[in-house]
């Protein structure tokens, strides 16, 4: 024992596009394990084992000794912003996470909906976007805003019968138990921005779902059409647990890679699009030569719809049990259309967010412990003395 400091603690990390939160862990794994940080708590773990008896030495046979590290809710690999993470005996308190409010920046798109209620899964069904306004959606937003009931997405990782739903939907077949919607809180719910067609770079995917798949998605997205309503007084089954979507999809679960037994609840989501005489409900267009004058041909030109669907940036602040894609898609239908989420960034998840002085970067990592060793240092410090003062108000 060297006896130099052991530090382990609570610190947050900004999630880049791309990676899932999962790799993230593993990623600072790779990063803290062979440092000069976290050697003292690698010392301190190793004789820690050494005094335990030898069933437990036997059960710890095929465990490596590396720094135990965790997370308080999952971000999507199409999402980034602020994971929280978790050294050592921190991870007993990412629990303090699952209830905690979050702010999130989301865009989304009209005109189609997926499997997945955004941009990484396959189209099943388009509709027609051409009346979608600004107005429109402000209007609509009112019926999200406050205490309302919300429907999870078809591909998550609920658990019906054993069974988790992106599974069920994977193999094209539909739960034998219709999903629930689940009461959730929204605060906060405004427009950012908004985005004209031919704007703005945000498209629908390209990949269509098959047959069978399609027939699936769209038999559990008409059940799942609803528009939320206040929650019922004593609908305290919807309360229940609840846990993240898998890589493809949003939200959040508390988890650690190297902690078997953490608390895992759910918290808190490309091309042309077709001849609008493929979308469901579109008029339809002839193909047809005309002698039209040059007036006439800038006014026909003129009255065709647009070529890309409008979209919108929205900012939310909302309570655990959130779906952001599915604000997406019932959005979309409330503007008599499709919407799915575009990008989602998480700028808050309780006291921390991406100002660069309270977040760990994530190109820290690569470029050694001399850049990232001292900001974790000094975010466990601080996370050290907070929890102090907290016990010490008492």
């Amino acid at each position: 024992m060297s006896g130099e400091k052991i530090y382990e603690g609570v610190f947050a990390v900004h999630k880049p596009q791309g990676v899932t939160s999962a790799d993230v862990i593993r990623k600072l794994q790779s990063h803290f394990n062979p440092s000069n940080l976290f050697r003292p708590w690698l010392e301190e773990e190793r004789a820690r084992r050494d005094r335990e008896s030898n069933f437990q030495r036997r059960r710890r046979r095929t465990q490596r000794l590396e720094v135990k590290i965790g997370h308080g809710g999952t971000l999507d690999p199409l999402a980034t912003g602020v994971l929280v993470a978790a050294v050592g005996k921190g991870t007993k308190f990412l629990g303090n996470f699952l209830e905690c409010t979050k702010t999130y920046e989301a865009v989304f798109v009209f005109g189609a909906e997926t499997d997945t209620y955004d941009c990484t899964g396959k189209v099943v069904s388009r509709s027609p976007y051409e009346h979608v306004t600004r107005e429109a959606v402000e209007k609509a937003l009112e019926q999200f805003r406050g205490k309302i009931m919300q429907k999870p997405p078809i591909f998550s990782a609920l658990k019906v019968q054993g069974k988790k739903l992106y599974e069920y939907a994977r193999e094209g077949k539909v739960p034998p138990v219709e999903i629930k919607t689940r009461p959730v809180e929204v605060s906060d719910l405004r427009i950012v921005e908004w985005y004209e067609p031919g704007t703005h770079e945000y498209k629908w995917p390209e990949e269509e779902a098959a047959a069978e798949e399609k027939a699936v998605a769209e038999e559990l997205l008409s059940k799942a059409d609803a528009l939320p309503v206040a929650p019922a007084a004593d609908d305290a089954e919807a309360s229940s647990k609840r846990k993240s979507p898998p890589a493809k999809g949003e939200d959040d679960e508390t988890t650690s890679d190297s902690l078997s037994t953490a608390k895992k609840q759910k918290v808190s989501d490309e091309g042309a699009a077709p001849a609008p005489s493929e979308q469901e409900g579109a008029p339809e267009v002839k193909d047809e030569q005309t002698t039209e004058t040059q007036p006439e041909a800038e006014a026909s030109e003129q009255s065709k719809p647009p070529s890309q669907p409008p979209a919108v940036k929205i900012t939310m602040t909302v309570s655990s049990g959130f779906y952001v894609r599915s604000l997406a898609h019932d959005l979309g239908k409330a503007v008599g259309s499709c919407g799915l989420m575009a990008a989602l960034i998480r700028s808050r998840q309780a006291d921390y967010n991406l100002d660069s002085d309270k977040i760990l970067e994530y190109k820290d990592l690569d470029a050694g412990e001399e850049v990232w060793g001292p900001k974790v240092k000094g975010f466990l410090e601080e996370w050290e003395k907070k929890r102090a003062a907290q016990e010490g108000s008492q």
